[in-house]
């Protein structure tokens, strides 16, 4: 978000009060964002949650197990339901509609925890990329370090996000800049 900000302006147009107002909108930015994220964050965990129930609901309706088995086999993971036989899914079927008896969603107190984690997230995040226009007197430097650490940054989160999924972390970096510079690009293109 910071990176959008510094870019969408012209160093030669931009004083210290103008950097001020950049800094301004950086922080409110990403301030609404975090709280969008958090919100996301909590609507995304009741919707998955609600679905498993209302899929177990269907298991356990089912009047066949044929049916309840393409359930099963729809809400696993496509490369999980490939290794599974049919006594497996069986198996798992029966589990399913004998132990779990979940008929309500609802939030918790770990949930609300996460979100406001993520909230946290985003906001701190913001902070290694303004320091620079805090810090620095000379504007057109002052966006070039920032502009430099958010790039670091983006490099970083793609390299921990790739060794996280089993891949090499530099490429996974090299890529994630790339996308989020096209991102800022188009972001800027399109006035925001």
């Amino acid at each position: 978000m910071v990176l959008t900000f510094t870019g969408s302006i012209r160093v030669a147009d931009v004083g210290r009060e103008d950097l001020r107002t950049v800094l301004a909108g950086a922080v409110g930015c990403n301030l609404a964002w975090g709280l969008v994220d958090a919100a996301m964050y909590l609507m995304a965990t009741f919707i998955t949650r609600a679905r498993f129930v209302s899929a177990l609901g269907a298991i356990r309706g089912s009047a066949e197990p044929g049916a309840a088995h393409r359930i099963i086999d729809e809400i696993l993971p496509r490369p999980l339901s490939e290794a599974l036989t049919p006594s497996d899914i069986e198996l798992l079927r029966q589990r399913l509609t004998e132990r779990l008896s979940l008929t309500t969603v609802t939030l918790t107190r770990a949930d609300f925890l996460g979100a406001a984690g993520v909230f946290l997230l985003v906001l701190l995040s913001t902070f290694p990329v303004i320091v620079p226009l805090m810090v620095v007197r000379e504007t057109r430097l002052a966006m070039a370090l920032s502009n430099a650490v958010a790039v670091l940054l983006l490099f970083i989160l793609g390299w921990l996000l790739g060794r996280h999924a089993g891949r090499p972390g530099w490429r996974t970096g090299l890529v994630t800049v790339l996308v989020g510079l096209v991102l800022v690009v188009v972001t800027i293109a399109l006035g925001g």
